[in-house]
């Protein structure tokens, strides 16, 4: 069996990648170099414009919620187009200073959608893939995320030297473009394939849903690493240890360097390990680079942080989705999918407001880092407990 891409994989391939730009990359990550604009230009306060990224990460939880029962009773197609729309117009209607309900709602609008696109676009993509390509595809849709965050790292700040204006209107007509490249996609996708592996004839025993629930754990304490860097890294160097903006934007594009790398990275180590061994390997890595800048913050130590960080987002992203997958196979993956997303949604959403506040008691973001390092740390204990739980139901069902 061939484990390497075909023609036939580009349905899928677009399907997914344009799923996850619009819905991390461009919806989520390109509103964190407009924050200080709408600052500085007046059209918020500083309060107000932390509230309008909180908005997002509310709509992100929703929609997890909600996007497999939609795409049950609609066409995942015409909830996909949907959801694509919304994100434009969200940017679109927000191209002039506005009120600030209005950004709320638009806001909200936009997590909404791209929380249901983060569940349902990967979840087709897998479904049409063959098995012996699917740890292969599997990863590279969500590069996605890594083209949003080198989006937001070097052309947002480019548009924003023109227009504050033009830059939403532009990443609004962005995402409609990407919603009519991953509806190609989509219309051209081969029907899903129902395949029985050992995940699916294991799902009906207790210990499958230990090992489940122990991976989505995992997943919202990942949630929890991914806060620092993604909220407050860029300021963190810049101000608290006054390296400047120039060199605090350096990093995030190395940051988004690593976003675009991390699912090659992670394919290609699922296929030599396998999702559960390169989780471990994940969370091993993700852990280690969230604390390094809490023992040195010499340039290396900066750039593999960046650099490593940036990679295992949207990796262990990719390698819990393709573990989940290779629990209950691609039929269910969609539905177990929506509750690791919304897991990990919420999990965000807390440990964002719960940093913040740490933060206005603590004035240091460093003892932040070493608490997204920790919780990173629990979470390679759950998915080596997973392990255990697995290892220990293929002996008792061999005997």
């Amino acid at each position: 069996m061939t484990r390497t891409l075909t023609t036939d994989d580009l349905p899928a391939l677009m399907t997914g990648i344009m799923a996850t730009l619009a819905a991390i990359g461009i919806a989520r990550f390109a509103y964190t170099p407009l924050l200080p604009a709408i600052i500085q230009q007046g059209w918020f306060s500083a309060s107000q414009g932390a509230y309008l990224g909180a908005a997002n990460l509310l709509g992100y939880f929703v929609g997890a919620l909600v996007a497999h029962s939609l795409s049950e009773r609609f066409s995942p197609r015409l909830v996909m187009g949907a959801s694509f729309a919304s994100i434009g117009l969200s940017f679109v209607l927000c191209a002039g200073a506005g009120g600030f309900l209005w950004f709320f709602f638009w806001r909200l609008v936009s997590g909404v959608a791209g929380g249901i696109l983060m569940v349902v676009g990967p979840s087709l993509a897998l479904a049409a893939t063959p098995p012996e390509r699917r740890t292969r595809v599997g990863a590279l849709v969500f590069t996605g995320i890594g083209a949003g965050a080198l989006l937001s790292a070097f052309v947002v700040p480019l548009l924003l030297g023109v227009s504050l204006s033009l830059t939403w209107g532009t990443l609004g007509l962005l995402s409609l473009a990407a919603g009519v490249l991953c509806d190609r996609g989509v219309a051209r996708l081969p029907a899903p394939r129902i395949t029985r592996t050992v995940g699916n004839s294991a799902v009906r025993n207790a210990g499958v849903k230990v090992i489940v629930l122990l991976v989505i754990g995992a997943y919202a304490l990942d949630a929890v690493g991914f806060v620092p860097h993604t909220v407050f890294w860029v300021d963190y160097l810049a101000r608290e240890h006054a390296l400047g903006q120039q060199a605090a934007s350096l990093q995030w594009g190395i940051f988004g360097v690593g976003a675009l790398c991390g699912p090659f990275m992670v394919g290609a180590l699922a296929q030599r390990v396998g999702w559960q061994g390169g989780l471990m390997i994940a969370f091993a890595a993700k852990a280690a680079a969230v604390l390094l800048p809490v023992f040195s913050l010499a340039l290396l130590s900066q750039s593999i942080s960046s650099f490593m960080v940036g990679a295992m987002i949207p990796g262990i992203v990719a390698l819990t989705s393709g573990r989940l997958a290779e629990l209950v196979g691609p039929t269910a993956h969609k539905q177990l999918w929506g509750r690791a997303t919304a897991a990990f949604a919420a999990a965000q959403a807390g440990a964002g407001y719960g940093m913040s506040a740490l933060f206005g008691m603590w004035g240091s973001y460093t003892p932040l880092f070493t608490i997204s390092g920790m919780a990173l740390a629990l979470g390679l204990l759950l998915v080596l407990l997973s392990r255990g739980v697995q290892q220990r139901r293929t002996h008792a069902s061999a005997q």
